[in-house]
């Protein structure tokens, strides 16, 4: 039997899954909450096979509305530079195959696959809330990072423009927050940005994984390509934004090799800084990277996968905090010495923007009678 092949319970034989266009994940796998184990019918997959690529459906993307009772998410990871962040919406339509946060719609009783990326949740009174938070006595500001597990600019944003309105708020009180995206969207936004950003309370992050515009669009579909975001880290900068560029995530014999071309480009693009993390696989993000591995690049699915355990002492992941984001191990150690290397090169900080908290002016609670007067 090939290698790429297995059975089913059926006793027929299962081919790999196949892509669908504009969608990162090849399948929607049970979460690690489902209580039910599901198969392809057997009939089904024989239909399937006698259909070309271009003959699946396309996936229509939903979206559904929650309303929350709090918009603050706050960590003590000691790996992490920021202590709270806001995500607007739940799931990404970006569709990043290796993003370690499509776990997280186990939550709702989705799957990580393709209910992440198509499946959306969001948060219609965010910025609401978020004037009660920041309005609550006793709060104390420091730095916010919106868009930390989805992206606050994916395309129902352009609709929606709840990120906008949070945006709105933390401009209006002069309270700091770092942006983490991969959309030019955040160019709308820069009308809002540029003040703060000249007081020291706003700096954007732009992730760029690849500069390969084919392997980018396999690995992050719906996301602008590789040099619209470097324009993106331009139009930011020529308008005063501190811009950070993440090189993230590392993906050994993929993106790997785009390192140091990745930080010369967003060097010549006027960003300030860059950091980076190599590929992290938690929970339901490893079966997914494997199906997507074996399904466009199963030449390399192995030799990849291996030099991943490598750094994660024999493991798909390791959750250590001391490693999960960088790794360890000889080529973790490699990928530390060129990137370094590459920012002196080129005169990049790779440390995190300090913000500033001390011009925060708290809202003024509002009440139904009050509003009459604003």
């Amino acid at each position: 039997m090939p290698p790429d092949r297995d059975e089913n319970a059926s006793g027929r034989t299962a081919d790999p899954p196949r892509a669908r266009k504009g969608r990162g994940a090849v399948s929607n796998i049970a979460h690690r909450f489902e209580r039910f184990a599901r198969e392809a019918d057997g009939d089904a997959l024989d239909a399937a096979r006698l259909e070309d690529d271009e003959a699946l459906p396309p996936l229509a993307t939903e979206v559904s509305f929650e309303t929350v009772r709090s918009l603050l998410a706050y960590n003590d990871s000691p790996d992490i530079d920021f202590d709270r962040s806001i995500n607007p919406y739940r799931g990404c339509e970006h569709g990043c195959i290796y993003c370690y946060a499509r776990p997280t719609h186990g939550y709702l009783n989705l799957s990580p696959g393709l209910d992440f990326e198509t499946r959306l949740v969001a948060k219609r009174n965010a910025a609401e809330v978020l004037l009660a938070e920041l309005s609550a006595p006793g709060y104390r500001p420091d730095a916010i990072n919106l868009g930390s597990a989805t992206d606050a600019y994916q395309p129902i944003e352009r609709e929606l423009r709840i990120t906008r309105q949070v945006v709105e708020v933390l401009t209006e009180t002069k309270h700091p927050f770092a942006i983490t995206t991969k959309s030019s969207l955040v160019e709308r936004d820069l009308d809002l940005l540029a003040t703060p950003a000249a007081d020291g309370l706003v700096a954007v992050y732009v992730s760029v994984t690849t500069l390969d515009a084919s392997l980018a669009r396999k690995l992050e579909p719906r996301c602008p390509s590789p040099q619209r975001r470097l324009r993106t880290v331009a139009t930011l900068a020529r308008a005063g934004v501190p811009v950070c560029v993440n090189v993230a995530p590392i993906i050994p014999f993929l993106t790997e090799p785009d390192l140091e071309r990745i930080v010369e480009a967003a060097a010549e693009a006027g960003a300030r800084a860059a950091f980076y993390t190599v590929l992290r696989l938690p929970w339901e993000v490893a079966p997914l990277f494997r199906e997507w591995l074996a399904t466009h690049y199963p030449e390399r699915a192995q030799r990849v996968l291996a030099r991943v355990r490598d750094m994660r002492g024999g493991r798909d992941y390791d959750a250590a905090f001391r490693t999960r984001m960088k790794g360890e191990g000889t080529w973790a150690e490699l990928i530390r010495q060129r990137f370094e290397k590459a920012c002196a090169r080129h005169g990049l900080l790779h440390r995190r923007f300090t913000l500033r908290s001390d011009r925060f002016v708290p809202p003024r609670p509002r009440t139904p009678q009050l509003d009459l007067f604003y």
